[in-house]
């Protein structure tokens, strides 16, 4: 760390600016926007690195903004990402900043994030002659999905250029998170989330009069039978300290209550960490999918989708944030090496190709009724997570630019 910037400064300065990022997490809470429409929140966070002064460029990913800060000398190009987007959830949370955008909701704290990756770019911007180097802030959409298009927002925008002029050289990301508490950190090296698949299965039989099951070829029986059988992969394909999740989710089929249906669909995710692990599990469901639907009776047809890659932090740059961490925040409860979650994010596909570190920051409050966990509709944070998240990105952003 330079002389001339203090760990605890970005912190104190955080703390000063929390009422700038309390208001946009606020505004940007109220009017939600789905991956890839995320054309108002865009348009705020360009105008709001704008007048910092910073290099501004629009349209990466669809609705994605990229913002360049040179730093006073030259040095390494830091890339530093935010997610924007919202998911479709009606809100009960009843806060006073609530939705205003029907059955549109951000409960995953990408409103907070993206509050967050703006302070970053406020405090970094007051340091830049203190800096050396590039900060390549990357506001990012469609994190939670593809929203029907080919590939997710992290995907996009590498595909529109966002890891070249400048080349990155090291990246850095955060996810506010509501499984623990406020003061709580983590940031470990590794495996920190998983690789996400989706798949689609259609079994296909011989619809029917319910009254005369012999005459038809039922998809329900048999797409029961699919469901259950799917559940021994983990605990009989899978290595008992492996790690693996099958989740079936949603089931399709059937409109009256008297017809046995043609066919039903099945949807839902496999999670895993190891490459190895992934390729046994897709390769087991296929097969039991397949033959129990088939002995049955019925044509299986199964798609599997990989979503992500698994997030996997780079050794020596979660070393450096750790660092950063303990000296931020020494009154933390900090996690370092066993911290994983089944969760996936698509920032992996940039840690693929980037050294980097994704880290988490705790922000429920159980006391304030704030610990519902992501994605419920009652789903929120405690505020006082935004500038300690800000301070600790800040600081670990000007550690590998000094």
């Amino acid at each position: 760390m330079t002389d001339s910037i203090e760990y605890s400064l970005f912190l104190s300065e955080a703390k000063q600016l929390f009422p700038y990022t309390q208001s946009l997490r606020r505004d940007f809470h109220i009017h939600p926007e789905l991956g890839f429409h995320e054309v108002r929140t865009g348009g705020i966070v360009a105008k709001e690195l704008e007048a910092l002064g910073l290099e501004v460029t629009k349209g990466i990913g669809k609705t994605g903004v990229v913002g360049l800060l040179e730093g006073a000398k030259p040095g390494p190009t830091l890339l530093i990402r935010f997610d924007m987007d919202a998911l479709p959830i009606v809100e009960e949370t009843g806060a006073e900043y609530a939705s205003q955008n029907s059955g549109v909701m951000h409960a995953c704290g990408h409103d907070g994030h993206t509050a967050i990756g703006l302070t970053v770019a406020k405090l970094l911007h007051a340091h830049r002659n203190e800096l050396a180097g590039t900060v390549k802030f990357v506001f990012q959409p469609a994190e939670e999905g593809t929203c029907g298009e080919e590939v997710g927002g992290a995907e996009m925008m590498i595909r529109d250029g966002v890891l070249e002029n400048p080349k990155p050289d090291f990246a850095l990301s955060m996810h506010l998170w509501n499984e623990h508490p406020l003061g709580w950190v983590n940031v470990a090296a590794g495996p920190v989330m998983a690789g996400v698949e989706q798949f689609k299965v259609r079994v296909t039989g011989r619809g029917g009069h319910a009254a005369i099951p012999n005459l038809a070829v039922d998809p329900i029986v048999a797409s029961s039978q699919i469901i259950t059988a799917l559940q021994s992969i983990t605990s009989r394909n899978v290595g008992p300290l492996e790690a693996a999740v099958v989740s079936v989710t949603m089931v399709h089929g059937g409109s009256a209550f008297n017809v046995i249906p043609t066919d039903v669909e099945l949807e839902g995710t496999i999670r895993t960490f190891d490459p190895a692990v992934r390729e046994k599990v897709v390769m087991r469901f296929n097969e039991i999918a397949k033959s129990v639907g088939e002995a049955m009776g019925c044509k299986v047809e199964v798609e599997v989708k990989k979503l992500s890659p698994a997030m996997i932090n780079n050794e020596k740059v979660a070393a450096h944030v750790q660092e950063t961490a303990r000296r931020v925040l020494p009154d933390s409860n900090h996690n370092t090496d066993s911290f994983v979650t089944m969760g996936g994010e698509d920032m992996a596909f940039m840690l693929e190709k980037i050294p980097g570190c994704y880290f988490f920051v705790g922000s429920n409050n159980s006391a304030r009724g704030l610990d519902y966990g992501h994605h419920h509709p009652k789903f929120d944070f405690d505020e006082e997570a935004l500038w300690r998240a800000a301070g600790l990105m800040a600081s670990a952003a000007a550690e590998f630019l000094k």
